[in-house]
């Protein structure tokens, strides 16, 4: 990738440090490290090379929040930087606000809005107070669930007319 061993580690320690891993762990192998400090490593190692195309895929998903945070604000930071497109895929709303200057939402593999994140709040309308994406997305996917549900309910076979002269397998329990 054009980058010596020596810049490597450079620039590994500070994204490391960035991300608030402890110096002392730095050479611990990923196997004795928690769930937050490996994805900390997976995060610095993919921004390594500042690339100029990144996917993350749930990138905080197993991070107390402090780390969360930490790792929110290094990608938001690396994003504007590096002038780096940043392809998230994420279950967390909230998370997708504060990162992505546009959404897509989809459901079951389609994309069924995509938008800036107040161009999708302003699809739905909500009394009293502002929809959050979490309301969008519930809104865009939600209704399009419960009618895939009921348009299998309808053409799913009739359930088999059970046979009064037939005796069930299992005994039946009385009390």
């Amino acid at each position: 990738y054009g980058v010596s061993g020596a810049e490597a580690d450079r620039k590994a320690r500070e994204i490391l440090e960035r991300l608030g891993l402890r110096r002392n762990s730095y050479d611990e192998p990923m196997e004795e490290m928690s769930r937050g400090m490996q994805q900390k490593v997976a995060i610095a190692r993919a921004f390594l090379t500042s690339p100029v195309l990144l996917l993350l895929d749930e990138p905080t998903t197993g991070l107390d929040p402090r780390s969360k945070r930490e790792v929110q604000e290094f990608v938001y930071e690396l994003r504007d930087a590096h002038d780096a497109t940043i392809i998230l895929t994420t279950h967390d709303m909230g998370e997708a606000e504060a990162l992505c200057r546009r959404i897509a939402i989809l459901d079951e593999g389609r994309i069924v809005a995509e938008d800036t994140p107040e161009g999708l709040k302003g699809r739905i309308r909500r009394k009293g107070s502002q929809p959050t994406l979490e309301d969008v997305f519930m809104e865009l996917t939600g209704k399009q669930l419960r009618n895939r549900d009921e348009e299998e309910a309808a053409e799913a076979p009739a359930a088999p007319v059970e046979d009064p002269q037939v005796q069930p397998e299992t005994p039946a329990l009385a009390s």
